[in-house]
């Protein structure tokens, strides 16, 4: 008969790496639900990027909905100060016409705004206040479009900042959407997880 050792070590491996699946696939299945529900509600949101931004994300396989609404808001505020930053270096150049330069001092000012902005929802949505990270994070979104705006009331002007503004739109309208699934406590997210849960108590159980 084999010792106990030979058959726990097996078992308790076997445990460790199911363990890492279960969570892997868990996270990935939430993360795809909540981007079909977001995708569906907002045509502002393209499920493709949502589903890449979130998975790209450091901890989103093991975030719950909450998690992942906090991670969305994270993207802005990385977006929004790359952005601002990207912004003053443009602004450098000394051959820039002089009509582009002004509206990226504009968006200069915009988006400088928007980081206090992002800072002050980060803390509503700790707190569970989600009117006042709704209205945050939406003049976060009405920052990105004037900014782009102002560069099309010109003739001829293109602008060097619509991939950056997209971007920070769409991030936007994420969060928005996810704070809405939180606050109508969105049952058929989670019942796809709860499936996967019970199945993996079961497979233990016939282990054990």
């Amino acid at each position: 008969m084999k010792p106990l050792s030979s058959f726990f070590l097996p078992l308790s491996l076997f445990l460790s790496l199911f363990s890492l699946t279960f969570h892997g696939s868990t996270g990935q299945t939430l993360i795809q639900n909540t981007c079909k529900s977001c995708s569906k509600d907002d045509p502002n949101i393209k499920y493709g990027f949502c589903t890449s931004s979130l998975q790209a994300a450091p901890a989103s396989q093991c975030a719950t909905l909450r998690g992942l609404g906090m991670i969305s808001i994270r993207l802005i505020r990385y977006n929004v100060t790359d952005t601002r930053c990207h912004v003053k270096i443009l602004l450098k150049d000394k051959n820039l016409d002089p009509y582009v330069r002004r509206c990226l001092e504009d968006c200069f000012e915009l988006y400088s705004d928007t980081i206090a902005s992002i800072k002050l929802a980060m803390k509503s949505y700790n707190t569970k206040n989600f009117y006042d990270a709704n209205i945050q994070i939406s003049s976060i979104m009405d920052a990105a479009t004037t900014c782009e705006d102002g560069f099309k009331e010109k003739d001829g002007v293109v602008s060097p900042l619509t991939k950056r503004n997209e971007i920070t739109f769409q991030l936007s309208a994420m969060a928005l959407s996810v704070m809405n699934l939180i606050k109508n406590n969105n049952g058929s997210l989670m019942m796809d997880l709860s499936t996967v849960h019970n199945s993996s108590m079961y497979i233990v159980k016939q282990i054990q």
